[in-house]
C-alpha cells in the first residue's frame, strides 16, 4: 500500500490510499480509502508507517522505550565562541602550515581551551574533565571530536602554544598593525599561589597581595583595545625595564619602521624614550610625572595656571627640557576637586594620628621619651600617607606639635587637576585634542587586564610552577580575550556598551571633558531592554544565557537504537544574538 496525491485542476488535490495488485502480466492500482479530509501531518504519519517506521506511541505502549534524550549539554555559548574564532580564523593562525596529525591534535586542544575559557575558566586538569565524553559539562569536545583528552595532552599542546606564539603574534600584526599605527602598551601584574617558578618574585603588586610573590606581563594592543601580543617577566621587573623588549618586537619581528608607542608616565620615562625609542626611530605619546610638571610651573616657566582662566588645554613648548617635543596642557576641574577633597581628607587622618601619638607622649610611663623615639613614630605616620610636606613638625624630648605648612598646601594646590601630555608627533600629524584623546584610550588596555585578570577569563589562579607552562597558560588567556573583543564588538548592541561613544566624544567641546554617556546607553541602563524590546544584559551573562541552548542527543527505535541531534529552540535573545554574530548554532563545527 503507499498514499498518492493526485492533481485536481483548481480543487484542492485528492490523497488517496491505495495498492498495486497484479492482472495477468499488468500492474494495476486501485483506491482503497479517500484520506483528503485527513490534516496534512496524520497523512505524512501514514506514509511514515507505509515506508516501514515505527510509530513512537505504539512502541511505547508495547513497553518499548521511545523517543528519549539521552544526553543534553549546554551549547549556546560554545557555538558562540568557536563561530567567533572561526570567523576571525584564529584557528587557522595557530596550526599555520602544519599539517601533521599532532600539530592538528594540539590545535584542537588550543582551540578548546580558548573556548572553555571564555565559557568556563577552569584548571587544565578541569578542563580535560570538561572536554571528556563521561564528564563533559559543554559541547565544546562533542563539536571538535576531541575524543579522550589526557592530563598529558592538554600539557603538551600548551608546550606546543608557547613554541608557535611569536609566530601567532606576527600573523596577528600583520592583521592589525600597519605603517605608522598607533600601539598602546602597558604592564600588569598577578600574584602566584606557589614559590617554585622562576618567574615568582616579589615586587609592586597592583593586586595589592604583597605577601605573594607575582609575575608581570606587557601587553601591545591596537589603537581600539584589540591585544595582539604578550609577553611575560619576572615578578621584580620594574615596568619602564619592559619596554626595550616591546620595541625590539615592533622592529625585529613585527617589520614595522613607523610606529606611535603610547604608553603612561610610568613607563614611558624620558630614560627610556632617549635609550630605546629614539634610537628605534619610534614616536610616542606619553604623560609627565609631577615633578616634572613642577618643574613647567615654576616662576617664569612655559606653564602657568593663568593660561586655564578661560580654557581647559593649551599646548606649549620646554625645548629646553624637552627637545623636539610638544606638549600638550590640560586642566580638568573635576579632578582638580578630587585632588583637593583626598588631600584634604588626608590632612585631617594624619592629623588624628599626630594627635594620638601627642597624648601617648604626654603620658606618664610612656616608651617615647627622647626625640629620636618621637622622630621615628612621627615619620612612619606622615610618611604613610605622603604628608610629610605638608606639615611642619616641632620634636624635642618628651615634646611633640606641628601646624600644617600652608605655603606648600597652597602651592601644590594651584597644579590640582593639572596633567601635560608629551608627544614626539607634529601638529600636521595629529592636533593637541586628538593627541589628549590618543592617551586616554589607554584606558582601554586597563579594561583588557581586568578582564583577563578577574571579570571573564581569570587568569589567576595561575595553578603552573614551570616558566614556559605560565608563559603560555598567559599567552592562551590573551588569546580568549582577542576572541572576546571580537564577541563585545558584536553583540554591543545587546550589551551595555555605548554603540554611540565616538560621536559623542565628536560633540565634546574639548577633550579633556568627560564624555557623556549617548541617549542611547542612558534608555538601555534605565530600562535594561533594546528599543526592540530585547533584554540587555552584562557580557558573562549574556554568554551564560547562550549556553542555555542545549545540544541533545536523542534516541529513537528506529530500525535498532538509532540516535541523532536535536538542538533546542533559541529564545528571541538567542536568536538576535547569532544573527549579529552571523552564526547558526547548528552549524558550528
Amino acid at each position: 500500500m503507499f498514499i498518492e496525491t493526485i492533481p485536481n485542476r483548481g480543487s484542492p488535490p485528492a490523497v488517496l490510499l491505495r495498492e498495486s495488485y497484479r492482472e495477468g502480466k499488468r500492474v494495476r492500482k486501485r483506491t482503497l480509502a479517500n484520506l483528503s479530509a485527513l490534516p496534512a501531518a496524520i497523512v505524512e504519519g501514514l506514509r511514515g508507517l507505509l515506508k516501514g517506521g515505527i510509530m513512537i506511541s505504539a512502541a511505547a505502549e508495547a513497553g518499548e522505550p521511545g523517543l528519549r534524550i539521552a544526553r543534553s549539554l549546554p551549547h549556546g555559548h560554545v557555538a558562540a565562541a568557536l563561530g567567533t574564532l572561526r570567523k576571525i580564523a584564529l584557528d587557522r593562525l595557530l596550526l599555520s602550515t602544519a599539517k601533521d596529525a599532532r600539530s592538528q591534535r594540539y590545535c584542537d586542544l588550543i582551540v578548546a581551551m580558548i573556548v572553555d575559557r571564555l565559557v568556563t575558566p577552569r584548571s587544565k586538569l578541569g578542563f580535560v574533565r570538561a572536554v571528556s565524553a563521561e564528564t563533559a559539562c559543554t559541547s565544546v569536545g562533542a563539536v571538535l571530536g576531541l575524543g579522550e583528552v589526557a592530563e598529558r595532552e592538554a600539557y603538551e599542546a600548551l608546550d606546543w602554544l608557547l613554541k608557535q606564539q611569536p609566530r601567532i603574534e606576527n600573523g596577528l600584526a600583520r592583521r592589525h598593525l600597519n605603517e605608522g599605527t598607533l600601539v598602546l602598551y602597558d604592564v600588569s601584574s598577578s600574584y602566584m599561589e606557589g614559590r617554585k617558578c622562576p618567574l615568582a618574585q616579589f615586587g609592586y603588586s597592583r593586586d595589592h597581595r604583597r605577601d605573594r610573590p607575582q609575575i608581570v606581563y606587557g601587553l601591545l594592543c591596537t589603537r581600539d583595545g584589540l591585544p595582539v601580543a604578550i609577553e611575560v617577566f619576572e615578578g621584580n621587573t620594574a615596568d619602564p625595564a619592559t619596554l626595550s623588549a616591546q620595541v625590539t618586537k615592533l622592529k625585529a619581528r613585527f617589520k614595522l619602521d613607523r610606529v606611535v608607542v603610547v604608553g603612561d608616565r610610568g613607563m614611558l620615562t624620558s630614560a627610556r624614550i632617549r635609550d630605546d625609542l629614539q634610537p628605534a626611530g619610534l614616536d610616542w605619546i606619553s604623560c609627565l610625572r609631577a615633578p616634572a610638571i613642577q618643574q613647567l610651573a615654576a616662576e617664569n616657566g612655559p606653564l602657568q595656571p593663568s593660561l586655564f582662566d578661560q580654557r581647559d588645554m593649551a599646548e606649549i613648548s620646554a625645548p629646553a627640557q624637552f627637545p623636539g617635543e610638544r606638549l600638550v596642557v590640560c586642566r580638568n576641574p573635576f579632578l582638580a576637586d578630587e585632588r583637593g577633597r583626598k588631600r584634604t581628607e588626608l590632612l585631617a587622618a594624619t592629623e588624628r594620628e599626630l594627635e594620638r601619638l601627642a597624648s601617648q607622649v604626654g603620658r606618664k610611663g610612656t616608651r617615647l621619651k627622647t626625640a629620636a623615639d618621637i622622630g621615628l613614630a612621627v615619620g612612619a605616620i606622615v610618611n604613610r600617607k605622603k604628608m610629610a610636606k605638608h606639615f611642619i613638625l616641632d620634636i624635642a624630648d618628651g615634646h611633640l606639635a606641628w601646624q600644617r605648612n600652608l605655603a606648600s598646601i597652597a602651592h601644590e594646590a594651584r597644579l590640582d587637576g593639572l596633567y601635560v601630555i608629551r608627544t614626539s608627533l607634529p601638529a600636521e600629524v595629529m592636533d593637541g585634542a586628538a593627541t589628549v584623546q590618543t592617551y586616554k584610550n589607554l584606558a582601554r588596555v586597563e579594561r583588557a587586564f581586568r578582564s583577563m585578570k578577574t571579570v571573564d577569563l581569570e587568569i589567576r589562579p595561575i595553578r603552573h610552577w614551570t616558566a614556559d607552562r605560565v608563559r603560555a597558560h598567559v599567552c592562551l588567556c590573551m588569546l580568549a580575550y582577542h576572541v572576546e573583543w571580537h564577541l563585545r564588538d558584536a553583540l554591543a548592541p545587546l550589551l551595555f556598551h555605548d554603540t554611540e561613544i565616538e560621536a559623542a566624544r565628536a560633540e565634546r567641546s574639548s577633550p579633556v571633558v568627560r564624555t557623556e554617556p549617548s541617549e542611547t546607553v542612558k534608555a538601555k541602563k534605565a530600562t535594561k531592554h533594546t528599543p526592540d524590546g530585547l533584554a540587555v544584559l552584562s557580557f558573562a551573562h549574556h554568554i551564560a544565557h547562550l549556553g542555555t541552548l542545549t545540544r541533545n542527543q536523542v534516541r529513537a527505535p528506529f530500525h535498532g537504537d538509532h540516535s541523532f541531534i536535536l538542538y533546542s529552540t533559541p529564545t528571541p535573545l538567542q536568536a538576535e544574538a547569532f544573527n549579529r554574530l552571523g552564526l547558526d548554532p547548528a552549524r558550528v563545527q
